[in-house]
């Protein structure tokens, strides 16, 4: 047998290991809510877990003794035996105790907080006996102190444990989780109700030391039909009786606490039978039976016991995790399903104006252009302007006001958005017609009739606000300043074309000129770059993985590029690239934020739980206690 430090050490350790695995719980529970996991309130190990064993394990011992059992069989004549008064009302009618009344030994709650003791119950001091009798939804108890109680014992009487109204099963349950000790009041007729039978089970299983009291026995009538029915009872619910006592049908006795209690042996001898009573046999004394119980053996016994409940692999902490752990995986395909890759899938997302992207790209030169290539490049670009601005008025009045490029873009790229929107609902009505329990109410949510109209409105008005000019620009300054990084060489080469090119445009410009084709910079710089762009193949976008990739004809960007031809074709796809991928991201964006929210998020959170931190904490945690646990009990048996 383990010492008293080594026992109080090892509860110690187990009281916050405990401690760890109940707010793991918590966590895990908040973590696994997309899973809809069963709540852990009104699940058996876990109402243990709270009731019992937070409250008692670590600090100061104490043990509970409740007394329980059926409906008008007398469980508060016993008690009042127990606390020798009347402490709780007792009732001819059934279903009399509504609530509990507990007996504290002196000081008790001066030492203790009693809310922590009795969590699900609202705590008044005993005034009058019939408080307990009194019908409320709330879940009250009442207590009083004993003085003649013994220093570490709570007795508590109980509402009836198989009352019409299954209020008083819950409060009885609570009970029951939190004792040591059970006073296990049956009659002949209430030994093998259903529900005494149902409550008795839960105890054997947490293994409470219980103490069988047969009341309202006609004696000696009944010596000969009691061990059978104890016997019944003990088979029905895995319970061994630690005592046994018969009380006799006396019901001034009863009123006057003058009811004795006569103990039998359990099991019986094989040769027993109603002659087996001594003539002279003494009644005992319950109260002083109670006080000299192995206090330090049923505590170790019972909390053992509780631990074992809640570790139990079919019914507690780890089949809850298993239960977690299957949902999840059962999530683990919805989530492949649903997840951005799956469902926003956009193709035929319209190439960028390659002009407009030249365009820009000059004037960002230009920006950074100093000195003579500055002077001339200005100059030119002045005198263009002016020479080739009749031709442009002629072909206006011709063919009527060009359309802005962009503008041209902007129309195509709404096309391409409400292409995508429509791809996207029929894809989640696909999602919502053979999804799991899980993600087909949040799809369906979505789906409303409203949704796809306000999505599109939503898109609608945000897409117009678009400044596409600036988006242009922004995109091309920073690629320009990233090649600049990233290449040096080839974009000082490249800036050094620029500065030859503005020397070179005053010995072309007027041959160039004569053959009607304009200044060389208004002419051969879109000729490149239109050939380039009718060589484009329209860009393919995956958004989730946000790739982009724009196709040129090698010919033409060769062609016009000269030496380092690669590497600014390269260098133009990227371009293309990174502008796509902006617009696709944008569209993206608001469709996760107006439509799907969090939604795939929480689906690729859920299905990877197993691995979550908060699940892995439970896991340690709940290991670590078994541990302790086994070792209390080898300890304890050595």
């Amino acid at each position: 047998m383990s010492s008293e430090p080594d026992l109080k050490s090892a509860f110690q350790s187990i009281s916050e290991a405990t401690q760890q695995v109940f707010t793991g719980l918590q966590s895990l529970q908040d973590k696994a809510a997309f899973l809809q996991p069963q709540p852990l309130e009104g699940q058996e190990w876990y109402e243990l877990l709270r009731q019992k064993l937070m409250p008692q394990l670590g600090g100061d011992p104490w043990l509970v003794a409740a007394v329980v059992g059926g409906t008008n069989i007398g469980k508060s004549v016993i008690f009042n035996h127990l606390a020798n008064c009347r402490a709780s009302a007792s009732s001819p009618l059934a279903s009399g105790t509504k609530h509990p009344v507990c007996l504290l030994p002196t000081g008790f709650a001066d030492r203790h907080d009693l809310q922590d003791v009795f969590p699900d119950f609202r705590l008044h001091e005993w005034s009058e006996a019939d408080l307990a009798l009194a019908e409320s939804d709330e879940h009250e108890l009442f207590w009083r102190t004993a003085p003649e109680l013994p220093p570490t014992l709570l007795v508590l009487d109980t509402p009836d444990i198989d009352s019409d109204a299954r209020v008083n099963w819950v409060r009885a349950d609570a009970v029951r989780r939190s004792a040591d000790v059970l006073i296990a009041v049956l009659t002949q007729q209430k030994y093998n109700d259903a529900a005494v039978k149902e409550f008795f089970r839960k105890a054997g299983a947490e293994d409470k030391a219980v103490l069988v009291v047969f009341n309202q026995c006609l004696l000696p009538e009944d010596e000969e039909y009691w061990p059978t029915w104890l016997a019944t009872f003990c088979r029905e619910t895995n319970i061994t009786p630690d005592a046994v006592y018969l009380a006799p049908a006396d019901r001034r006795a009863a009123e006057e606490l003058k009811l004795p209690f006569y103990e039998r042996p359990w099991p019986v001898p094989d040769d027993w039978n109603a002659d087996s009573v001594s003539a002279d046999q003494q009644p005992r004394d319950l109260s002083s039976d109670l006080s000299n119980l192995k206090f330090r053996e049923i505590r170790i016994r019972t909390l053992r016991g509780s631990l074992h409940s809640i570790l139990d692999s079919e019914s507690g902490i780890p089949a809850h995790l298993k239960s977690l752990g299957s949902a999840s995986q059962e999530l683990a395909a919805a989530s492949e399903r649903l997840s951005s890759e799956a469902v926003l899938k956009i193709r035929d997302w319209p190439a960028p104006p390659n002009n407009s992207f030249v365009e820009e790209i000059r004037s960002w030169w230009k920006s950074r252009q100093e000195g003579w290539a500055k002077r001339v490049n200005v100059f030119y670009d002045t005198l263009g302007t002016g020479v080739t601005w009749p031709f442009k008025m002629a072909r206006n009045a011709i063919q009527g006001e060009p359309v802005p490029p962009l503008d041209k873009y902007r129309e195509a790229e709404w096309s391409a958005v409400l292409t995508t929107v429509e791809e996207l609902f029929d894809k989640l009505q696909w999602m919502a017609d053979t999804g799991n329990r899980m993600v087909k109410p949040r799809i369906e949510a979505i789906l409303n009739a409203s949704s796809r109209s306000q999505l599109i409105e939503t898109l609608r008005r945000h897409h117009a606000k678009v400044d596409m000019e600036a988006e242009l620009q922004d995109t091309v300054a920073k690629e320009m300043e990233s090649f600049s990084t990233e290449s040096p060489d080839m974009f000082k080469f490249y800036r050094q074309l620029h500065n030859v090119s503005a020397a070179v445009r005053p010995m072309t410009s007027v041959v160039l000129f004569s053959l009607g084709m304009g200044p060389a910079g208004e002419t051969i710089a879109p000729v490149v770059a239109n050939t380039a762009t009718n060589m484009v193949i329209h860009v393919v976008t995956d958004v989730a993985g946000g790739t982009a990739a724009a196709v040129a004809g090698d010919t033409a960007l060769a062609g016009a590029a000269g030496t380092g031809a690669g590497m600014l074709q390269a260098w133009f796809h990227r371009l293309h690239s990174v502008f796509t991928q902006r617009r696709v991201d944008w569209l993206t964006n608001l469709i996760h934020h107006e439509l799907l929210g969090s939604l795939p998020e929480e689906i690729k959170a859920a299905a990877e739980l197993n691995s979550s931190e908060e699940f892995v904490a439970v896991e340690s945690a709940v290991k670590e206690l078994q541990g302790l646990v086994d070792n209390l009990r080898d300890g304890v048996e050595a």
